[in-house]
């Protein structure tokens, strides 16, 4: 009885210190796509690529990058209406990843249902980016999301594992 208990302890504490860290590492992502979304509202009413080769200047990012050039190139061109969209769609991720990291904070399991289903939509777009170009950054993320769907996985069967526990106490009369 005092050895299941003890398990019973540890895995509570283990299971709080994991979403607490999911939690705070959904909300950074929602913070970083919202302020990247801000900063999108830089480029209303700029039409030309001077302005964007100013701000990478600024930023410290070599313009003669092929990629920067893509993007200064991009950016010239945007209408303000794909930019208001682009936004949107930004607020829009970032509110649900807050949403999300707030069900893990305070352990709601619906949130854990949630973070296990949408990390793992991501794992087979990860895989495929990560066959077509290996990357230390793709492999850190196919990783990371990995262990976070297989924690969440872990949590919910353990969750299933003691309510079966707690039924069979029930119908035993214990």
């Amino acid at each position: 009885m005092r050895r299941r208990h003890y398990r019973q302890l540890v895995i509570n504490r283990v299971r709080r210190n994991g979403l607490r860290t999911v939690a705070a590492f959904e909300a950074v992502k929602g913070l970083v796509v919202l302020i990247l979304g801000f900063g999108l509202l830089g480029f209303l009413g700029r039409e030309d690529e001077h302005f964007v080769e100013q701000l990478m200047l600024r930023m410290h990012f070599d313009p003669a990058n092929r990629y920067l050039q893509i993007f200064i190139h991009t950016m010239s061109e945007v209408s303000d209406t794909r930019l208001w969209l682009l936004m949107g769609l930004a607020t829009l991720y970032a509110a649900v990843r807050f949403i999300e990291g707030y069900g893990l904070w305070y352990e709601r399991r619906w949130a854990e249902w949630f973070a296990a289903f949408s990390g793992g939509v991501y794992i087979p777009l990860e895989i495929y980016e990560l066959v077509k170009r290996l990357t230390w950054v793709r492999f850190a993320a196919l990783l990371l999301n990995i262990v976070v769907v297989a924690y969440m996985v872990w949590l919910l069967s353990e969750a299933k594992r003691q309510q079966a526990a707690a039924g069979k106490k029930l119908t035993s009369g214990a």
